[in-house]
């Protein structure tokens, strides 16, 4: 048995679900459009770069969760699968998280996008297990604020560390599937990194290191 764990966004799924909430939000009037929709393109561009400010986008994508009740949050969450991630779901990406599963693999997620946009997508996909950066609840509600250590870039591999030691797990022969730069900090950690329909820097490290290479849309 080993771990088999996969990036979300781009990875699993075929749009970035953190940016497409966005896109969700300004559509439907619930923050402003012109200044949160532009401020959005911004943070996902800085991300496509390799040059995003995590702290800062958290501040900013979670400050609206603060001002609305969990009950509306979910009603919005659901349409919201129904619009901008149904249409996404890889076929490819299902088969192969069964493979990894008949096998006897532990199957995880480990994404930088938040917990209430992510963990609903995740149980689309059968996974149980995810790390993920963390929204601040009180009193059942949330803050609008982050907590945790943000999963992203070197933060996934604290965060998948302090996983590992809380469960018992290791990394030994473990995979890890992912599309983007930010995720090199972790794909170098495990036994088989696997770029997914990786972007230019991905691609190249992953040529110049033998790593695979695979579609998971065509």
């Amino acid at each position: 048995m080993a771990l088999a764990i996969f990036d979300l966004d781009n990875t699993l799924l075929g749009t970035d679900s953190d940016n497409a909430w966005g896109e969700f939000v300004v559509a439907h009037n619930i923050v402003d459009a012109q200044t949160y929709g532009a401020l959005n393109t911004k943070f996902f561009n800085d991300y496509l770069d390799g040059k995003l400010d995590v702290t800062d986008y958290l501040d900013f994508c979670l400050e609206p969760l603060g001002r609305h009740s969990r009950e509306q949050l979910e009603q919005w969450h659901t349409q919201f699968m129904q619009e901008k991630i149904e249409p996404f779901v890889l076929p490819k990406a299902l088969e192969l998280i069964a493979r990894h599963e008949q096998a006897g693999d532990t199957t995880m997620i480990i994404t930088a996008t938040n917990r209430f946009v992510a963990g609903p997508i995740g149980r689309r996909y059968g996974i149980d297990i995810m790390l993920a950066s963390e929204c601040e609840e009180i009193d059942g509600r949330y803050t609008g604020r982050s907590c945790d250590i943000p999963c992203f870039r070197e933060g996934k591999v604290t965060r998948l560390e302090r996983w590992l030691e809380e469960t018992g797990n290791d990394l030994a022969d473990a995979w890890f599937y992912s599309d983007s730069r930010n995720d090199l900090p972790l794909l170098s950690m495990v036994d088989n990194p696997v770029a997914v329909d990786p972007d230019d820097v991905l691609r190249a490290h992953a040529e110049q290191h033998g790593w695979s290479i695979i579609s998971l849309r065509d």
